[in-house]
């Protein structure tokens, strides 16, 4: 690189790749940055991340891709949050929804009003405050409107597709952009002094270029195979290893909502499309054999299995360093962590994101750029992580498993997070963390985590008057419920014009 980017090379398709080449494409190609994205017909991609969180929404808008053309291609689905069944014992459910969760009390913020009257006994339960939450229990879903004083107007959503249509999507935006798509394998990288000088296609062409982007999946060709940077493991805090995923039939009124029902060593999640159902299940090899997975799998299908189960082991954690010389690694080829959440599609965007943000000017990148980059890569996935390990942490259920993992050290920052909820309900999120207090709020109470006294903070406001808001604000939410037609009616729409 002299004094401007000339050329990017992806290396690996599927979602991480085809988003990486419309970003690069749409945002630098005007500058005159050659974009090449190699792949293989041959190797498939895992394909099984169908589910998404809210700030997706932002990187479609950055990129200029217009929702209902998107949802058509994809067989998307809205969704407003995820339900957790059987997480604390068995029978008993929450939703982690989207969006904002009532409004402040006299000057004081909701969770800390909801927590002291939930100890008076005035309260109901956190979800009854939610619109997101009770609209995706009833299956219900409208984009927010424009009186910007309605709850109507704050909804916040995200997607379910299916992630092998999203990439041939992002495939055509890209090529249209100028990207060139080359086809087949890798049989060497070729190093170089800034790290990556090339790559040699099994035909015998040489691929050169400037900046090199590592979406090769769990193979991690450039940033392990050539650069043996290292991982960091996480099996410590996120033992389950394995996952087992199967489509099935549609579902005929599809909930707005991603399912991850616990089971005995594991749990299974249910993403609703408008053409089928995405299944699988994630477990704990030590616990469960493949073949009792597969089996609880199938016998968890709600409708017909459209293909055979298939087998994917895996590795919790990250590389060493995400930028490496003068290569990045985006998706699987980073790092990973079980879709509890449906964070895997929002990290590819976040080291997108990032990277834009500190795309090297020179001919070596700054060692301080890569650094901020990789610094902040890790501090997003260690948070991330904190977030998945209490949901496992905060549970009552009997079987191995999940005592093991309740009695099973914490990560510190956690333990903090913990320790501060419990004396007081007190939540503080980390600068940019990506969940902010609401998200922690659904996840600590909806697991049962216990409180200890309130903040005083509250006192001011008698207890009476905090009931009578709290009622006042579940009747909004329910009168805002009756406005939102059924989730099926809504995608129905996309099949015309698409408006909502």
């Amino acid at each position: 690189m002299s004094d401007a980017l000339r050329s990017v090379v992806i290396v690996g398709g599927g979602t991480a790749g085809w988003m990486a080449a419309v970003a690069f494409s749409r945002l630098l190609g005007p500058a005159g940055t050659r974009v090449t994205l190699i792949e293989s017909d041959a190797i498939p991609t895992i394909g099984v991340g169908e589910a998404t969180i809210p700030p997706i929404r932002t990187f479609h808008a950055m990129l200029g891709i217009e929702e209902d053309a998107f949802l058509r291609a994809t067989g998307g689905s809205y969704k407003l949050g995820i339900r957790f069944e059987g997480w604390t014992r068995a029978g008993e459910s929450y939703v982690h929804p989207f969006g904002q969760i009532g409004t402040d009390i006299a000057g004081v913020p909701f969770a800390a009003q909801w927590l002291r009257a939930r100890q008076a006994g005035a309260a109901d339960p956190l979800g009854r405050y939610s619109l997101e939450a009770r609209a995706a229990e009833a299956g219900r879903f409208s984009r927010p409107i424009a009186n910007g004083n309605s709850p109507l107007s704050r909804i916040g959503y995200a997607y379910h597709f299916d992630a092998g249509r999203y990439a041939a999507f992002l495939r055509t935006i890209a090529e249209g952009h100028g990207v060139v798509r080359r086809e087949g394998t890798i049989e060497r990288v070729e190093r170089g002094p800034a790290g990556i000088a090339a790559v040699h296609l099994a035909d015998g062409s040489r691929v050169a270029g400037d900046l090199f982007l590592d979406c090769s999946g769990f193979r991690a060709l450039l940033i392990e195979g050539a650069l043996e940077t290292g991982w960091t493991d996480w099996a410590e805090w996120l033992p389950c290893d394995r996952a087992v995923a199967v489509p099935s039939a549609a579902d005929a009124a599809p909930l707005p909502l991603t399912r991850a029902i616990a089971e005995r060593a594991g749990w299974r999640w249910r993403i609703p499309l408008q053409h089928r159902t995405g299944n699988g299940h994630v477990f704990s090899s030590r616990h469960l054999s493949d073949d009792e997975a597969i089996a609880t799998l199938l016998a968890g299908l709600d409708g017909e299995a459209l293909a055979e189960p298939r087998v994917i082991r895996f590795a919790t954690g990250h590389r060493n360093r995400f930028w490496n010389g003068n290569c990045i690694a985006l998706g699987l080829a980073a790092g990973f962590m079980e879709p509890l959440e449906s964070t895997s599609i929002h990290l590819v965007q976040s080291g997108l994101q990032h990277l834009l943000r500190m795309l090297p000017t020179g001919a070596v990148p700054a060692p301080a750029i890569i650094e901020r980059y990789n610094r902040t890569m890790t501090a997003e996935f260690l948070r991330i992580r904190d977030f998945l390990v209490a949901h496992y942490h905060l549970n009552a259920r009997p079987e191995p498993f999940w005592r093991e993992r309740a009695a099973a050290p914490i990560p510190e920052g956690l333990a903090e997070k913990l320790a501060l909820f419990r004396a007081g309900g007190r939540i503080f999120r980390e600068a940019d963390e990506l969940f902010n207090e609401t998200s922690w709020l659904a996840l600590l109470t909806g697991q049962d985590a216990r409180v200890t006294g309130h903040d005083p903070i509250c006192d001011a406001v008698p207890i009476e008057a905090v009931a009578d808001r709290l009622a006042g604000i579940e009747r909004v939410v329910a009168t805002s419920l009756t406005h939102m037609p059924p989730h099926a009616e809504a995608l129905a729409r996309l099949g015309s014009n698409g408006a909502i």
